[in-house]
């Protein structure tokens, strides 16, 4: 065997064996949690009753489009190589106006998957969105740049106003956001307002994220499964201190939020705080509470 016989085995003996640990990489990547769960955020499976059925649309979803991406491929991959102009031949290759079965094949084909992916998506969509009636129901009012919560639970109507966080690049920050207290096990009713401009509630963990506008409620529904600390922002950009609109959700036992209701005034914080026709900003948004 020459020497460039031998040269060119090594490197072909080289690219097998990158290829098996290529492979072998990728297989092993998909064993992780969070390939599992295609990268979404919530900490786990079933933190509330819908992130279950969001994730596993969301990651059959990709696996679906990746199968029928790979198929295409092939078939492109396939028709450049069996196709293509050989060393002999001659002049032009028979030209073909239309083909009508293939036609039919790549117009149906793209339509069953548009409705079948329109279907799941649709079911998905209507089980969360599906009104019930809950046993926490809480007033979730958007302010620049901070958030007011009336809590209704038990024949208790209690609220919380808070305040603009500040971040200052210090430690323990986070601690001091304003944090929205619920129940583990008990189905919720967010609903959600805004006093002045357009708003967005987003809790990455919850998998869900509902845009709140001014003289308009929308609901989400929701039953935290998982106690814990979650982050929470505004997703819409709503003026010059939007990247401090954060809050924290807080999940506790029945009577650690019991505890946190009791330490909170009565009554509940309503429309009569939402920003008047000509007003530049809510005061109550910088101020604390009771100035």
């Amino acid at each position: 065997m020459s020497s460039q016989d031998r040269t060119s085995s090594r490197r072909k003996g080289r690219a097998k064996v990158m290829a098996i640990a290529g492979a072998g990489a990728l297989l092993l990547t998909g064993c992780s949690a969070e390939v599992q769960r295609g990268w979404l955020p919530n900490v786990e499976r079933d933190t509330t009753n819908h992130t279950g059925m969001i994730q596993d649309l969301w990651v059959n979803s990709w696996i679906t489009v990746l199968l029928i991406g790979i198929l295409t491929w092939g078939l492109m991959l396939w028709c450049i190589i069996a196709y293509r102009r050989r060393k002999n031949d001659t002049g032009f290759p028979r030209q073909l106006s239309y083909n009508l079965p293939i036609e039919i094949f790549y117009t149906a084909v793209p339509l069953v998957l548009v409705l079948t992916f329109f279907t799941f998506s649709d079911s998905t969509e209507k089980a969360i969105n599906t009104q019930v009636d809950s046993e926490l129901v809480v007033d979730v009012r958007a302010k620049q740049w901070a958030w007011d919560y009336n809590y209704t639970y038990q024949g208790q109507e209690k609220y919380d106003a808070t305040v603009q966080a500040h971040l200052t690049g210090e430690e323990g920050v986070e601690e001091t956001l304003p944090t929205l207290y619920l129940p583990v096990g008990k189905s919720v009713t967010l609903e959600l307002n805004s006093r002045d401009v357009i708003h967005s509630f987003w809790v990455p963990a919850f998998l869900q994220k509902l845009d709140m506008i001014p003289g308009k409620t929308n609901y989400i529904y929701l039953t935290p499964q998982v106690e814990g600390r979650f982050d929470g922002k505004c997703a819409e950009l709503c003026g010059e201190y939007h990247s401090e609109m954060l809050f924290n959700v807080q999940v506790v036992s029945e009577a650690e939020f019991l505890n946190h209701l009791a330490t909170l005034k009565d009554g509940h914080i309503g429309e009569e705080q939402d920003r008047k026709p000509g007003e530049v900003n809510q005061v109550s948004a910088h101020a604390s509470e009771g100035e």
